[in-house]
């Protein structure tokens, strides 16, 4: 039976508890957000700089906020809420799509969705397999044991959105050096400094696009968009700076961490493992939905109030900051039958791994194709894979930011 949620009068007189905090587990909720799960559907939490702001945990309400045009993703603003301090450091730099609302974010997506289409991504497939055979090619070539994040998890998004994006793969040690520095520097200096790299980098790319148009989705920007000046320089730098950072790094966490979490549940993976007819290929698609809600790796999405806004029997207002803990949100008791259990056999579509509303993930189609593909060749052709090493010593990423593992060593 659900637990009613606790009344908002007292929720909100509780001690707010600080956000965001480590995983014990890098599969499950921080066990320190037991008091926001147990007040759901709204609470109080203490953001690294002291501020307090409202925290989302209820499924229900988390929906109808995100498609709320009140709440601002404007990053720009200064009152906008930051996780860590090295986000704060950069809180007035423009961030494109994610960082910006209507009529901008609506101007900036128009110019994206169709290379992002269902369409487009089933037409991608065939390059995304020849991508991830070729890299567990190399894998069984060198024979285990293998670094499994090193050797494949990232590689595969990152080649994949380089060839969407027009960006030369050679480049990759720096630009996935750069999104590390961005998204999990030590301070706002370094993260500041990661920007202006990529920043140069990606203003000297369209100067050489310009003269030398390739056929990715940044040369059709070129020489559509900004020869018309329905964006400017600066601006379409920034849109290939989140498309190249977002494009990557999200996918490969999953495909890390959904390895991770299916070798820690055996009984699980025997559905998926080769055996006598083959595993059922329609069940990939099912696997991949349940990993994403189990693990919601990107666990804090932040919004300011623009306007007072009356929701769970509490008033947010206006320059309030607002945190989702999509941890919380997609374990919901009141959306999801069992949700600590890993369970593909459910409905989860409705889960939030990539959000709601106008801000819903635009590359959600093509991170599904990658992960289904991804995941299923890696058991196919390794159906012996295990960790090389005890599960707790495998070290995974802190909270403040996307959640995944720093490395993965296997055998088979």
């Amino acid at each position: 039976m659900t637990k009613p949620a606790e009344p908002m009068e007292q929720s909100a007189r509780t001690e707010p508890i600080a956000f965001p905090r480590d995983r014990t587990c890098p599969y499950h909720p921080p066990t320190a957000y037991a008091p926001l799960r147990d007040a759901r559907p709204l609470s109080r939490v203490t953001l690294f700089d002291g501020r307090v702001v409202w925290a989302v945990t209820g499924h229900a309400v988390a929906r109808e906020l995100l498609a709320d045009p009140r709440l601002s993703s404007d990053r720009e603003n200064e009152d906008f809420p930051a996780p860590a301090e090295r986000f704060a450091g950069v809180r007035n730099r423009s961030v494109a799509l994610l960082g910006v609302d209507d009529p901008r974010h609506n101007t900036q997506r128009r110019m994206l969705i169709p290379s992002f289409s269902v369409k487009r991504v089933a037409a991608l497939r065939p390059r995304i397999q020849e991508t991830v055979d070729r890299l567990l090619d190399a894998m069984e070539a060198q024979g285990p044991p293998a670094e499994l994040v090193s050797a494949f998890a990232l590689p595969v998004p990152s080649i994949v959105i380089c060839a969407l994006l027009g960006v030369p793969y050679a480049d990759h040690d720096f630009f996935e050096e750069q999104s590390r520095r961005l998204l999990r520097g030590a301070d706002a200096r370094v993260s500041q400094a990661a920007r202006g790299e990529l920043d140069a980098y990606f203003h000297a790319l369209i100067d050489r696009k310009r003269e030398e148009p390739g056929d990715g989705l940044l040369d059709e920007l070129i020489h559509q968009q900004l020869a018309a000046g329905a964006v400017d320089r600066e601006e379409l730098a920034d849109l290939a700076t989140i498309l190249l950072v977002a494009g990557h790094e999200t996918t490969a966490n999953m495909i890390s961490l959904g390895t991770f979490t299916l070798l820690q549940h055996p009984e699980r993976l025997a559905e998926l493992r080769p055996g006598p007819g083959g595993t059922d290929p329609s069940l990939m698609p099912a696997v991949v939905e349940e990993l994403l809600r189990y693990l919601s790796i990107a666990d804090g999405m932040l919004r300011l109030v623009k306007e007072d806004i009356e929701v769970a029997g509490s008033t947010l207002r206006a320059g309030e900051g607002v945190v989702f803990s999509t941890s919380l949100i997609n374990r919901d008791e009141a959306a999801y039958e069992d949700p600590e259990e890993l369970n593909w056999h459910r409905t989860t579509r409705h889960h939030l791994a990539f959000g709601f509303g106008i801000h819903q993930c635009l590359g959600q189609n093509l991170a599904r194709a990658e992960l289904e593909i991804a995941l299923r060749s890696l058991f196919e052709r390794l159906p012996r894979l295990r960790l090389a090493v005890p599960a707790e010593e495998i070290p995974f990423k802190p909270g403040d930011t996307i959640q995944g593992m720093l490395e993965l060593p296997v055998t088979w």
